[in-house]
Parts: C-alpha cells; sequence; structure tokens
C-alpha cells in the first residue's frame, strides 16, 4: 500500500492548515521521489530538512486580533466559512473556470463540514478523507515555525492557550440555561438515591429481623424501621421507660405499646453487641442517605423554580427535570413538538409497536404526573396529548422568555384542571386565547410594579439635577413641535 505515489499523475494538492495565529496555504511539491511506504512518509514527515522538500508554504494570513481569531474558530467550529477565509483562498488559490469535477487542482482540509462549506462557493475538490492529507497536515501542525520564520514555537503556544480559553468562555455564555445542567445532575442524582435508599432499607429490615421479626410486621415504612432499630436495639432492653421515646419516633402511642408487646413475645434470636453494632451503625447510614435525598429534593425545587418555573407550576420538579434530563437541555426540550413530548421516555414501546404493526404508546415520563393518573381510562390518551401540548409551551416560555415568572404556568395548569372536569362533567373548559391574556396581563401588571419603582428613581434623580440653558432651549423646541402638531391637526 502506497501513499502519495498517485498523486504523481494526479492534480496539484493544496492544503489549507488553520492555527490559533491565523490561515496557512501550502502546496504538495510534484516529484517522483516523494512516492514511497506509509513508513517512509512518516519517517519523511519527522524530519524537515525532507519534509520541506514535499510541501511549499504558498501563504500565511495571521489574524488580526484576539477577537479575530475567536470569530474565526467559533465559524470553523460550525462548518461555516468566514469571510477572512474566503478572502485568503480568494487571493491564493490558483483562477480556474473548469467545473469542480474538472478542477486541475484539490485543496486538502481536515473538517468535513468545511469542505462541504468551501466546495459550495470555490470550483475545486476538497479532500479531507484520504491518510496523505492527513500526513501533510500532521507534518506542517509540527514544523510550521519553520515555515513561518517569523513566529516562535513560544508564540505559538501562548496563542493557542489564549484562543482555547476564550472559545471555552464563548461556549459556556452562549448556553443561555446553562443552569439545567445542575437539574439534569440532581435528578439523576436523586432517582439514584431512591433506589440505593430502598435497597439499603430492605438490607437493614432483613438483617434486624434476625433478632426482632415482629417489628417488620408493626412498622411498615423502611425508615421508620430503621430509627427504631438504632432506638429499640437489643430488644430484651425494651421496657415501658421506652415507651415515650417510641411514641416520639412513631407518633402514634398505640404503635408504640404495640412495639413493647411484640418485643415480650417476639420468637427472634439474640445477637452479639458486635452485630448490633454494625446493625445499626448501617441503620444510622440509611437515616442519613434519606436525610441527604430530602436536601437534594429541596434543591432541585430551587433549580426548577429559577430556570424552568413554568414548566414546574404545570407538571411538578421532578417529572418536569426528567423531561429536560431526557431532552439534553432546556433548550432541545423547547424545540421537541409536543407529539415527541407526550411519548418522552418510552422510545423502546414506540419503536417496538412500530416493528410488530402494534398500539403505539399513549404517554412516556408525563404518566408521573397526577393528571394522567387521574384521567378516566378513555381519557388518559386525550388528556396526555393535552398536557404534552401545555409542557411544550411552557418549556418554550422558559426557554426563551427575558422574563422569569411562572403565571403562564400554574394558568396552564387551571387549564388542565378545567380539561379533567370537562372529560367529566361536561362543563366547557375557557378558551386558550383567553387564559393566555389573563397570565400575560398578570405578568405585565407585575412588571409594571417594577418599572413604577425605577420610573420614582429616576424623576427623583431628574429632579435633583440642576437645568442647563441648553436643556432649556431643548425643552422649548419640543413645546413648539408639539403646538405645531396640534394646529396642523386642527386645521385638518
Amino acid at each position: 500500500f502506497f501513499f502519495l505515489q498517485a498523486l504523481y499523475n494526479m492534480s496539484q494538492l493544496y492544503v489549507l492548515f488553520e492555527t490559533a495565529t491565523g490561515y496557512g496555504l501550502f502546496s504538495q511539491v510534484q516529484s517522483e521521489e516523494i512516492g514511497g511506504s506509509l513508513e517512509q512518509v512518516e519517517s519523511r514527515v519527522q524530519k524537515f530538512s525532507i519534509f520541506n522538500q514535499m510541501v511549499k508554504l504558498e501563504a500565511f494570513a495571521p489574524f488580526r486580533s484576539a477577537e479575530d481569531a475567536l470569530e474565526n474558530i467559533n465559524a470553523l467550529s460550525e462548518g461555516v466559512l468566514h469571510e477572512y477565509l474566503h478572502e485568503f483562498l480568494d487571493q491564493n488559490l490558483p483562477k480556474t473556470k473548469k467545473s469542480k469535477k474538472d478542477s486541475p487542482f484539490s485543496l486538502g482540509v481536515s473538517e468535513e463540514k468545511l469542505a462541504a462549506s468551501i466546495s459550495e462557493v470555490f470550483p475545486v475538490k476538497c479532500d479531507y478523507r484520504s491518510q496523505t492529507v492527513r500526513e501533510l497536515i500532521r507534518g506542517i501542525r509540527l514544523h510550521f515555525t519553520h515555515f513561518v520564520k517569523a513566529l516562535e514555537k513560544k508564540d505559538v503556544e501562548q496563542a493557542q492557550l489564549g484562543l482555547s480559553h476564550a472559545y471555552s468562555r464563548s461556549k459556556i455564555k452562549f448556553n443561555v440555561n446553562r443552569a439545567d445542567n445542575h437539574i439534569i445532575q440532581s435528578i439523576a442524582l436523586l432517582d439514584q438515591l431512591d433506589k440505593d435508599i430502598n435497597t439499603f432499607a430492605m438490607r437493614v429490615r432483613e438483617w434486624y429481623s434476625w433478632h426482632f421479626p415482629e417489628l417488620a410486621r408493626v412498622v411498615s415504612d423502611n425508615i421508620l424501621f430503621a430509627r427504631l432499630a438504632i432506638a429499640i436495639q437489643s430488644k430484651s432492653s425494651l421496657n415501658e421507660d421506652k415507651l415515650d421515646e417510641l411514641e416520639e419516633i412513631v407518633n402514634d402511642r398505640s404503635i408504640a405499646e404495640e412495639i413493647l408487646e411484640a418485643a415480650r413475645t417476639s420468637m427472634g434470636t439474640e445477637i452479639s453487641e458486635l452485630d448490633m453494632m454494625n446493625v445499626t451503625s448501617f441503620a444510622k447510614r440509611v437515616i442519613s442517605l434519606d436525610q441527604y435525598r430530602k436536601q437534594l429534593h429541596g434543591y432541585l425545587n430551587n433549580k426548577m423554580s429559577a430556570v424552568a418555573p413554568n414548566l414546574a407550576a404545570l407538571i411538578g420538579d421532578q417529572v418536569g427535570a426528567r423531561l429536560i434530563a431526557h431532552a439534553g437541555s432546556l433548550t432541545n426540550l423547547a424545540k421537541y413538538p409536543a407529539s415527541t413530548v407526550q411519548i418522552l421516555g418510552a422510545e423502546k414501546a414506540l419503536f417496538r409497536a412500530l416493528k410488530t404493526r402494534g398500539n403505539t404508546p399513549k404517554y412516556g415520563l408525563i404518566f408521573h404526573s397526577s393528571f394522567i393518573g387521574r384521567a378516566g381510562t378513555r381519557d388518559k390518551g386525550r388528556i396526555s396529548r393535552f398536557l404534552a401540548n401545555k409542557c411544550s409551551i411552557a418549556s418554550r416560555i422558559d426557554s426563551f422568555s427575558d422574563v422569569r415568572t411562572n403565571k403562564y404556568g400554574e394558568k396552564m395548569r387551571d387549564q388542565v384542571e378545567e380539561r379533567l372536569e370537562f372529560y367529566e362533567t361536561g362543563k366547557a373548559p375557557q378558551k386558550n386565547l383567553d387564559a393566555m391574556h389573563e397570565a400575560a396581563e398578570q405578568v405585565k401588571s407585575d412588571k409594571d410594579v417594577v418599572m413604577d419603582d425605577d420610573e420614582d428613581d429616576v424623576s427623583m434623580k431628574e429632579e435633583n439635577e440642576p437645568v442647563t440653558p441648553r436643556k432649556e432651549k431643548k425643552d422649548r423646541k419640543e413645546k413648539k413641535e408639539k403646538k405645531d402638531k396640534k394646529k396642523k391637526k386642527n386645521k385638518d
């Protein structure tokens, strides 16, 4: 397998090289001595004295400023041909009147999208797949400072570091709702904690039940069972002195007395102090995990109120967070149509139904909403479509609106409630247009209160400012213009 051998009989090859300092255009030197195997090409790339005979620098266009470099790198990352690069290629590539297929030269680039953008503008074949182009780009990157003697290696490294930092900052700033990343992580952790706490709590029940099996029959709650296991420990030490403590844990005197009676007639085995210490230590860990879960749930509520208040008000914090996490971001969720939101999370069932030609699923993650459970069997599909429609609208308001408010979400929640009532009793719900107008008026009234406060501050500042002769002249001119307008209207 040979590289560069076939290029001897082919068209002239140019290579576009992008750096943090600017654009470079290189041409391959056509020579019979260039052909060789992959190992020979790699060895020639390593040595500049040999590689210098393979390629030649045709032109170099440095970036004018750091802002210009950032603008160009953003365009390159999206596969867009920037004006600066367009001018550079237009000035330095050979002119030809032939079509792209008959072009006497080809251009090697590193990105597929950039190749497509260049091919749309210039009649040139763009090569980004061949190993030849990749090897040449690798050699140019290695010896770039030797070709452009005005640049030192330190300058290139410094430019790369500065541009990488600026590019990272610009990408973070571009994501307006970047706080939804914390929502995605917290809901994933919350779901994992639910599974882990359930598993660990069942282990505590099984472990402690060897000693006091009757307690599992009296107390069904897992966390309450763990707290009682820590309080009771050895059942032989349980007496009426601990009755108040048990009542404080279970909040029921009768249950506390039942636990005390069960301890007296328990059939469980005795365990050593070391075993009991391990059981209680594990129970404490389970309780601490449950407390952290409650803390994380409060954090998620605050985050959803700040990032997606309308979606949270409509469908709840956890279901809304799961929709955002499944979509990848709030912006992605806002781009989905209502039909996609409806079955989000039920993709396997959908494709299975399409494959077997069965019934497609009516709902996905939104099934966990209380609205679906309250609807009748016949109305579940209808209410899920209606709810998905409202979720889609709420996510778009949250994603693209500058004003953070939950008025639209609350109004849409009322609409879903009215629709449920309509399915049950036949009472006509409020029209969507009227409901949205009411929500908009509420948002506007809240905004006007804030604006009025700002205007009062501005008026106070204006009163304190001294009146200058120029300002008096301007006021007179405005009054005169107003009078002239009134006179024209009266004549008409």
